[in-house]
């Protein structure tokens, strides 16, 4: 019977394969004219074949990104219908469904439906694919009294969650779209407005609801977030890598992937620096701290200012430059488009006095534009203006407040003596993480500098010329040679195509979800924007991220126990009642599908050290394999780390192996284990065996996790309780522990290594 079942479902999965096949033939024809084209002369405006190039590949792109697993579930109604979910929808020639997306509403039954609550399913069946072949299938007895005998003679095996759950990890996270559960899917498709924070436990699956989350909103609200894209913030690069998959193989690139450090132009904030700073920059009273700085550089001298320009001594009065300051800023609050008007009305204080040297009567209005232009052409004068009101950019301002102590104590005279000294910095240093947002801070308030503006409006000016002339092709050539039928795409590529042509700079075709021209863009607005591991962000790093969502349409994504930042959030509420009073609601994810519950009892102890009030997730699974704790002495800690792995590999076949150590004795453990993956780029994934301190595996998941001095990750911080909660919830098989073991490791039996 197993057979018989099979081959039919092989059947209507070939079929399936065929209609993309041909699909993404069409696609792949149409993008090699459109290539054609570009190297053959024709009239055609290169950003129109441009235009069509992107959307032919995106569509090429899409299509060959969901081979894998195409179809992946059946539903079997009680009313008698049958649908089969997958990817993607796809149709026969005569628009008949052949596969139903799991997106849309009616496949909504594959993932709420239950025993207790069918929804009209009788049967619900998970479809194995290997390649293109039909390799297994597991049914879902829900409604049994709907079921005929001979129905009931065709249930095969059992739900594939479990199956799922106990497979090997490959160093790059895998959709769930197969094996979504019930109160995943409630979240995944809840509706667009508002914040949605998302709290849940390790292993409750919250990265991966989001990114599914990420997938469902663009389907079912493609016009809206098509054009401004969707922004998905993680806690490092390792981690991005890890995700960017995910999306890719549920059909979906116009989404973005950045981490806090890449969020303003022209930074890469990598450099390392104490917890003390970070949780100092990252208080918002660090905006008033820029707002004080760039009025410390508006400077009012306490004596008169002379300057000798050509016969004529002029006169800059303090009382004439407050005034002119004061003038400027109420028309224009921002620093550097404020200078302008600063500079316009010291001109005309000197032009005035020029004139009235020469006689008003012997001067006409044109005399005084010109003498205005000879004045502000005149270095001595420009030097004047400079001093008085200098133009900014952001890098400028925070380099130079944080590396000069006189300037930091005036902008921020709250801090102490020792506050100073911890976030001084040298002017040239690198930049770190927790620098980015006050770059960005110091970005509103300061505006675009003259030479930006210019620049902008010449670049704006020739995209919307370019962008007018490209909508008027848009519009001829699908109305001309889709009539000739030289060019066959569904109707709604058509809008795809023509909003493609109207918001052309914007590329969403990195595979990876990569994109910095839209990144690196601060007047960019996102439709939508998902934060994973939200709890380690900052204040100052919201007043930054909300920039990007003024509609605030937004998921969040966190567990309040795993804060490891000395910054991060400690309540949901006091958050969000500031950014979106009454437009911010929660859901709670409360089964762990990673963590064993092996593991999970000795993570249940460290988060009662944490909190006591707060619940673990529950596991829906034991493996049989008890977590080893074992207190190796400092002097053999390192050969006894080197046994464990090799111990641990040989346990896990092809799965993954995390060491998690110290941040501070990364170094240390790195040497000592040359053979082991190490560094803080995403490469670091592609070994079998991974070195990573606390901050790098946040978000990630091993086959088995290696902690190594496990006193030292909580002796580190302030949080360092959090810290091991999250390295010991790395795990999905086994957990060993090695080193000096803090209390909280202490409080039960636990199986010594042998």
């Amino acid at each position: 019977m197993l057979e018989q079942e099979i081959a039919a479902e092989q059947g209507e999965v070939t079929v399936m394969y065929e209609r993309l096949d041909v699909l993404r033939e069409k696609a792949r024809g149409e993008l090699g004219r459109v290539q054609v084209e570009e190297t053959t002369g024709t009239d055609q405006a290169w950003s129109e074949r441009e235009s069509f190039t992107e959307l032919f590949s995106g569509r090429f792109s899409q299509l060959s990104s969901v081979e894998r697993g195409l179809c992946f579930g059946r539903i079997d109604e009680t009313a008698g219908e049958r649908f089969h979910v997958g990817r993607i929808g796809l149709f026969d020639d005569d628009y008949n469904p052949l596969l139903i997306d799991w997106r849309t509403p009616v496949a909504q039954v594959f993932y709420r439906a239950t025993a207790a609550e069918p929804l009209g399913v009788k049967r619900r069946r998970h479809i194995r694919l290997h390649g293109r072949t039909v390799a297994g299938i597991d049914d879902d007895l829900l409604d049994a009294e709907a079921l005929g005998d001979g129905e009931r003679s065709t249930l095969i095996g059992e739900a594939a969650l479990l199956s799922s759950l106990g497979a090997s990890r490959t160093g790059r996270m895998n959709e769930i779209v197969a094996t979504i559960q019930s109160e995943q899917d409630e979240i995944i498709r809840s509706g667009l407005p508002g914040v949605l924070v998302v709290q849940g436990g390790p292993g409750t699956g919250k990265t991966v609801v989001a990114l599914h989350r990420a997938a469902y909103l663009l389907y079912t609200h493609r016009e809206q977030l098509g054009r401004s894209g969707v922004l998905v913030v993680g806690p490092n690069s390792t981690f991005l890598r890890y995700i960017d998959q995910v999306l890719p193989s549920l059909g979906e690139n116009d989404v973005v992937l950045a981490t806090i450090s890449e969020m303003f132009p022209g930074v890469v904030a990598t450099a390392p620096e104490p917890a003390d700073a970070a949780r100092i920059k990252g208080n918002p009273a660090m905006a008033d701290v820029i707002a004080q700085a760039i009025a410390g550089f508006r400077v009012v001298p306490a004596e008169p200012i002379r300057l000798k320009v050509d016969q004529d001594e002029l006169v800059l009065r303090p009382a004439a430059i407050r005034t002119a300051q004061q003038g400027a800023l109420a028309a224009q609050p921002r620093h550097n488009r404020a200078r302008p008007l600063f500079v316009r009305r010291i001109l005309k204080t000197l032009t005035k006095q020029v004139v009235d040297r020469i006689g008003r009567q012997y001067v006409g209005e044109a005399d005084i534009e010109d003498i205005q232009q000879e004045l502000f052409e005149d270095e001595r004068v420009q030097q004047v203006l400079d001093r008085l009101w200098p133009e900014l950019t952001p890098p400028l301002l925070v380099a130079v407040l944080f590396s000069s102590d006189d300037r930091l104590a005036a902008a921020a005279p709250h801090l102490t003596a020792a506050e100073r000294s911890a976030v001084l910095r040298p002017l040239a240093a690198d930049w770190s993480p927790s620098d980015v947002a006050l770059l960005d801070e110091a970005a509103e308030l300061l505006g675009e500098t003259a030479d930006v503006v210019v620049g902008r409006k010449r670049r704006a000016a020739e995209e919307s010329a370019a962008a007018e002339a490209s909508r008027e092709y848009a519009h001829g050539i699908v109305d001309i040679e889709l009539t000739a039928e030289r060019i066959t795409i569904e109707p709604w590529e058509i809008e795809q195509f023509k909003d493609l042509v109207a918001q052309r700079t914007r590329v969403f075709d990195n595979p990876s979800g990569r994109t910095d021209s839209v990144v690196y863009d601060r007047s960019w607005v996102f439709g939508h924007v998902i934060v994973d591991e939200a709890q380690e962000l900052s204040a100052m790093d919201w007043r930054m991220l909300m920039r990007r969502c003024p509609r605030r349409s937004m998921t969040i994504v966190g567990d309040i126990a795993q804060t490891g930042s000395a910054a991060g959030v400690r309540s949901w509420a006091e958050l969000l009642d500031h950014y979106a009073p009454r437009r911010w609601r929660t859901a709670e994810l409360t089964v762990n599908y990673r963590t064993p519950s092996e593991i999970m009892t000795v993570a249940a102890d460290v988060l009662a050290a944490i909190d006591p009030a707060l619940t673990p997730p529950t596991s829906v699974r034991e493996t049989g394999t008890e977590p080893i704790l074992d207190p190796v002495p400092a002097t053999c800690l390192t050969d006894s780390v080197r046994t464990a792995i090799k111990f641990e590999r040989s346990e896990i076949g092809d799965g993954r192996l995390a060491v998690i150590v110290p941040a501070g004795r990364y170094d240390e453990f790195a040497a000592a284990l040359p053979e082991v993956a190490h560094g803080h780029d995403p490469s670091v994934l592609d070994g079998t065996v991974a070195l990573l301190d606390v901050p790098q595996s946040k978000g990630l998941e091993f086959d088995a996790v290696l902690i190594a001095d496990p006193a030292g990750i909580v002796a580190e911080s302030d949080r360092g309780p959090s810290d091991l909660y999250v390295a010991i919830t790395r795990a999905t098989k086994r957990l060993v522990v090695l080193g000096d073991l803090p209390e909280v490791l202490t409080r039960g039996p636990r199986t010594p290594r042998q």
